[in-house]
C-alpha cells in the first residue's frame, strides 16, 4: 500500500517528527512502487536537506543499475546486500538479476555475506533453480548459506529436500543454529515426519536450544501437525519464555485437533497473564469459536482486536467471522456481513459461504458464491466440485452436469484423493477403490466385516456423500473411500490397543466420519484422521470436533 505509507510519512512530518535513515530507507520503496517519479525525486531532495545522502542504507535504497554503474562510489558487500534484500521482499527478480551480474563484475561474489543475499533473493523470489545452481558453483558456506537453503525449501514448499540439506549441513560439520532448527521442524510438520521431528527434538536436547522461543514454538507446531497433541502440550508447559509465539502456536494445535474450547480457555489464560496477542492468534481464536459455533464469543474477541488491541482485522479474520455465521446456519447474515466489510472479499471468504450453502442446501445462493469463485480462481477444482454436488443434492443431475462440464471446458482437474499412513516408517497410501496392496483381499475382508459391525450399531450410510457413482450403488462406493481402506490395513498390521493415525489430502466425508467414531468403540482404539482442514480424534465412540466441523 505504497500511497498510505506515503500519507504515513507526510502525517509524521506535519508533526513536527523528523525522519531518520530508518525512516527514508522503508519509505524509498513506496515511492518507486507508485510509479510517480516526482515522488521519488522529492524524496531525495529530502534526504539531501536531513543529510542522510551518505548512509548506506539509504544510499541503496536509491540505487538502480544505472546509477551503480556510473556512481564514483564503490557500493561494498552492505550495499549489495541491502539491495538485494529489498528484490527479495518485493520479488522483483529481474531487478536482483541485474544485481547479480553486477555484483560478478565487481568481484565480490566470493563472499560469503553476498552470496548468501543471493541465495535468499533467488528463494524468495521463486527461482529456486538458480538458488541451487549458486549454492554448489561458489565458494565457502557458512552456517546462514545452509539455513538460506533450508527455508527457500520450505517457502517453496519442497519439506524434504529441506530436510536433506540439514542433515548434508551436520555432515559438513557445521552446528545447526535456532534459525536452523526452527526450519527443519516446520518442515517435519508440513510432511507429518513424526520420527524425524522426534529425532530433531532430541538434537535439540543435546544441543541446549530448549531455552530458545522460536525452536520451542516450532517444535510445538511440529508435534501438533503430527497429530501428537499430547507432546505438544508438553512442550508448551516445559518452556521456560511463554512467549506471544508459543501461546499461540498452542493455541493453533489444539483449535487445530478439534478442542475448540480448550483453545478459548488457553486464550484467556494467556491473556489474564499480560500477554499482548497478535493478528496470527487471532485467526486460531476465531477460527476455535467458528467450530464451536461460539457466534457471541467470536464478535467479542474478533471487535476487541481493534478497540483493545489494535490490530486491525483481515482477511483471515473476516473469513473466520463468514463461516462463524454460515456454520450456524445464518447464511443470509454471513452474505451481508461480506457486503458490508471494508475490504474486498477474497477466495477464503467466499468459500467459507459455498461450504455453509452445501451443508445447509441453499441451491440458489450457492450457485450466486460459485460463480464468483470460478472468476476470482477458476483453477480451484474445489469450487466446481461443492456446486456440483450442491446440485446433485438435489436432484438436479443435469445441472451438475454442466459444472463437471465447465471444469472440463476451463481444464480444471479434481484432485485425486488419497490417504496415508506409516507403518515402521513406511508409509502406505491408497486411493478409492485402491487394489494395489499385497493385502488387498485381507483389507477388503476386513472392510465387510467392519460393514458389519457398525450396522449392528446402527449405521446408516450417508449416500449424499457418494459422488460419481451408477446409481444403487451409492453405498458400495462410500466403502472404497481412501480413508476406510486406510483403517482397515491400521486394524490389520498395528497392534491391538495402539493408535490409528491417518492422513488425507482432501476434507475427510460424513459417511467416513461416522464409520471412524464406530470403529474407535467398537475396536477401543484412538484413530486420529488428519484431513487438509483439521485433526479428528475418535475416542470410545466419540470424536474431538464434536460433530461441529
Amino acid at each position: 500500500m505504497p500511497f498510505q505509507a506515503l500519507s504515513y510519512f507526510k502525517q509524521m512530518r506535519s508533526t513536527g517528527i523528523y525522519p531518520n535513515q530508518f525512516t527514508f530507507s522503508a519509505i524509498l520503496p513506496a515511492c518507486a512502487d507508485t510509479m510517480v517519479v516526482t515522488y521519488g525525486e522529492q524524496m531525495h531532495g529530502l534526504i539531501w536537506k536531513h543529510g542522510f545522502q551518505a548512509d548506506t542504507f539509504v544510499a541503496s535504497a536509491l540505487l538502480d543499475i544505472e546509477v551503480l554503474r556510473e556512481s564514483s562510489l564503490n557500493p561494498d558487500q552492505v550495499s549489495f546486500s541491502s539491495v538485494l534484500s529489498a528484490c527479495a521482499n518485493t520479488a522483483k527478480l529481474h531487478f536482483g538479476k541485474q544485481v547479480h551480474g553486477n555484483v560478478i563484475k565487481r568481484g565480490l561474489i566470493t563472499l560469503v555475506y553476498v552470496k548468501n543475499s543471493l541465495l535468499d533473493m533467488y528463494s524468495k523470489c521463486r527461482s529456486f533453480d538458480d538458488a541451487m545452481k549458486l549454492f554448489y558453483i561458489t565458494g565457502d558456506r557458512d552456517v546462514v548459506t545452509w539455513n538460506v537453503m533450508i527455508m527457500g525449501c520450505v517457502h517453496n514448499d519442497n519439506f524434504e529436500a529441506a530436510c536433506s540439506y540439514f542433515q548434508a549441513m551436520k555432515r559438513e560439520g557445521l552446528s545447526p543454529d535456532e534459525v536452523s532448527y526452527s526450519s527443519v521442524l516446520h518442515a517435519s510438520a508440513s510432511l507429518a515426519a513424526l520420527t524425524q521431528g522426534t529425532s530433531i527434538h532430541a538434537q535439540i536436547l543435546k544441543t541446549g536450544f530448549m531455552k530458545n522461543a522460536c525452536v520451542m514454538s516450532s517444535m510445538i507446531t511440529m508435534y501438533g501437525k503430527c497429530g501428537n497433541l499430547f507432546d505438544a502440550y508438553q512442550v508448551f508447559e516445559e518452556t521456560e519464555d511463554h512467549n506471544v509465539v508459543c501461546w499461540t502456536a498452542t493455541i493453533a494445535v489444539f483449535q487445530q485437533h478439534g478442542c475448540a474450547n480448550e483453545a478459548i480457555e488457553l486464550f484467556e489464560k494467556m491473556l489474564k497473564q499480560g500477554i499482548v496477542p497478535e493478528y496470527i492468534t487471532f485467526v486460531s481464536v476465531l477460527s476455535a469459536c467458528s467450530h464451536t459455533g461460539q457466534v457471541e464469543d467470536g464478535f467479542k474477541y474478533f471487535n476487541s482486536m481493534s478497540n483493545i488491541h489494535n490490530i486491525k482485522p483481515g482477511p483471515e479474520h473476516h473469513a473466520c467471522m463468514v463461516d462463524l455465521l454460515a456454520r450456524v446456519g445464518r447464511l443470509d447474515e454471513a452474505k451481508n456481513y461480506i457486503e458490508s466489510m471494508p475490504i474486498k472479499p477474497d477466495s477464503s471468504i467466499w468459500g467459507a459461504l459455498l461450504g455453509a450453502c452445501r451443508k445447509y442446501g441453499n441451491v440458489e445462493m450457492g450457485r450466486e458464491v460459485a460463480e464468483k469463485l470460478f472468476e476470482l480462481e477458476p483453477d480451484n477444482p474445489g469450487n466446481y466440485v461443492l456446486l456440483s454436488n450442491i446440485y446433485t443434492r438435489h436432484g438436479m443431475l443435469k445441472k451438475a452436469e454442466e459444472v463437471r462440464q465447465l471444469m472440463g471446458i476451463n481444464k480444471v482437474r479434481k484432485e485425486t484423493g488419497c490417504s496415508w499412513m506409516e507403518v515402521k516408517n513406511k508409509t502406505f497410501v491408497f486411493t478409492a477403490n485402491d487394489k494395489s496392496h499385497s493385502r488387498t483381499n485381507e483389507i477388503y475382508e476386513m472392510l465387510r466385516k467392519l460393514k458389519e459391525l457398525v450396522k449392528k450399531r446402527g449405521y446408516v450410510a450417508e449416500i449424499q456423500f457418494a459422488t460419481n457413482s451408477v446409481e444403487g450403488s451409492e453405498e458400495q462406493s462410500l466403502w472404497c473411500h481412501s480413508e476406510k481402506l486406510a483403517l482397515a490395513f491400521g486394524l490389520l498390521v498395528l497392534p491391538s490397543g495402539s493408535p490409528i493415525t491417518i492422513k488425507k489430502n482432501l476434507r475427510t466425508c460424513g459417511d467416513c466420519h461416522t464409520v471412524m467414531k464406530f470403529a474407535s468403540e467398537i475396536f477401543e482404539r484412538v484413530i486420529i484422521v488428519r484431513d487438509i482442514n483439521r485433526f479428528h480424534r475418535f475416542t470410545n465412540g466419540l470424536c474431538s470436533c464434536r460433530d461441529y466441523w
